[in-house]
């Protein structure tokens, strides 16, 4: 427990210490928003290290193979061809994220955020190996020696470590994790895996080890539109200046009213523990990621006071000038109903999407030739790619004229994920067509699903 800057409860008054500019030292803090947000974060981290060891049908479960130009996902295949699916995915994450803000503020990034999730993993680390705020920067400001030492170097070793595990299982959603472990633990994995790998992990450690708020408050564009979602009803991290206002220390049994306060005691408990280092009682600021540490401490001191809680609250500017926020507005309903819109879009498509594609491409040599029975001949290639994760057998056919004589193979099988080309071609005596260009349907069936493609068969017109 940090001792150093704990609250004199029988004067309410908190040694004097300077507020750093620079680095954050962030004070450890509990209470029911950090016991939410550390459950989410392991929750989320879990998920995401278990991620690629997760097995379906003798195939890693979720597989970004680039290399195929696929994607495995449990028992669905997406191809190139599905890149709908993706841009509708991408509009349901949007809306869903502009939905959220606007009821709920910037809790994406003070809950779910891997940034957040990395750099208060960070954190941990750091208090365990070099102790409370204070002991920090105390470790800071001395001189460098063996304690020093070995207290710096063990922390940034951690740190090392937990971002190489990061960017191993970040790399083993596109390489299967098996070979990826085997081939690093063997040294014998590719230049490109183990250069991606490298610098995954070089992120990692960068990103939540040095930069952590800078990431947050320069670099991250949601922090700078966030406030372009908001209005009166969006709950945020807010401080109730009517009730705190004036601020100043007393003795805990005095009555602030007597003293012309109120309830803050203007401990700093709240810049303390904030992750990004500002005041929440300087009003809205976009540095804020809603991570409720504050109204906890501020809740810790209220209780320690004999004060009601909430004087940092999650709250609405409405609710702070005597309202009662609403839920039914213009800004929340347009947003609820385009993720709507979207999300029932991309369920459609999703269910929807044929098992099987099928491309027709014609010989680009040549329109058509004669053979020495005087018919017309038009040759193609095939493109079949199964979509699904099982053995498909295929009966090809062709539609649009009775003449056409269909020359190579008419039943295929493709194995799960599998794509092939099939050459065939298509002949016809050239006085039984009825013009010289006819529209010609090629037809992939397996039974159960049956796939159409249209093309032109060219017989020269006689």
């Amino acid at each position: 427990m940090d001792t150093s800057s704990r609250i004199d409860v029988k004067t309410c008054t908190t040694p004097v210490r300077p507020i750093d500019q620079g680095h954050v030292y962030v004070r450890a803090q509990q209470g029911r928003w950090q016991r939410w947000r550390q459950r989410l974060g392991w929750a989320l981290m879990l998920l995401f290290l278990a991620g690629p060891w997760l097995r379906w049908n003798g195939r890693q479960a979720i597989w970004l193979d680039l290399e195929q130009q696929r994607f495995y996902l449990f028992g669905a295949t997406i191809w190139p061809q599905d890149l709908t699916l993706l841009a509708l995915l991408l509009m349901v994450a949007a809306f869903a994220l502009f939905f959220v803000t606007a009821l709920l503020g910037r809790v994406w990034c003070g809950y779910l955020c891997p940034q957040t999730v990395w750099t208060f993993w960070f954190i941990w680390v750091e208090e365990r190996l070099e102790g409370s705020a204070n002991q920090r920067r105390r470790l800071d400001q001395a001189a460098w020696s063996p304690v020093k030492v070995a207290r710096k170097g063990g922390k940034h070793l951690a740190w090392l470590l937990i971002a190489l595990l990061s960017g191993v299982t970040f790399v083993a959603y596109f390489v299967p994790a098996t070979e990826l472990v085997t081939g690093l633990l063997a040294f014998s994995a590719g230049p490109w895996t183990s250069f991606w790998v490298l610098f995954f992990t070089l992120c990692t450690y960068l990103n939540a080890g040095w930069m952590r708020t800078i990431m947050c408050t320069h670099m991250c564009p949601y922090s700078r539109f966030q406030s372009a979602m908001f209005d009166r009803d969006t709950l945020t991290v807010t401080y109730d200046a009517r009730r705190g206002e004036s601020r100043g220390p007393r003795a805990r049994k005095a009555d602030p009213r007597q003293l012309g306060l109120g309830d803050c005691i203007d401990c700093h408990l709240c810049v303390q523990v904030c992750p990004t280092g500002i005041d929440i009682r300087d009003g809205l600021q976009y540095e804020c990621i809603n991570c409720g540490a504050c109204a906890d401490a501020c809740d810790q001191t209220m209780s320690g006071m004999g004060y009601a809680p909430g004087l940092i609250r999650y709250a609405s500017e409405r609710e702070l000038a005597g309202g009662q926020s609403r839920l039914r507005r213009p800004r929340l309903l347009g947003y609820g109903l385009m993720m709507g819109l979207a999300l029932g879009l991309l369920a459609y498509a999703a269910l929807s999407r044929p098992p099987l594609a099928l491309d027709v491409l014609r010989d680009r040599n040549q329109l058509y030739r004669e053979t020495a029975e005087g018919q017309v001949e038009n040759s193609y290639t095939l493109k079949l790619a199964n979509k699904t994760q099982q053995h498909r057998h295929y009966q090809l056919r062709v539609e649009g004229a009775d003449a056409l004589r269909w020359l190579g193979e008419q039943e295929i099988e493709v194995a799960p994920g599998e794509s092939l080309s099939l050459p065939v071609s298509l002949a016809a005596d050239p006085y039984l067509l009825p013009g010289h260009m006819q529209v010609v349907t090629f037809v992939a069936s397996d039974g159960q699903a049956e796939v159409r493609t249209e093309s032109r068969f060219f017989s020269g017109g006689r």
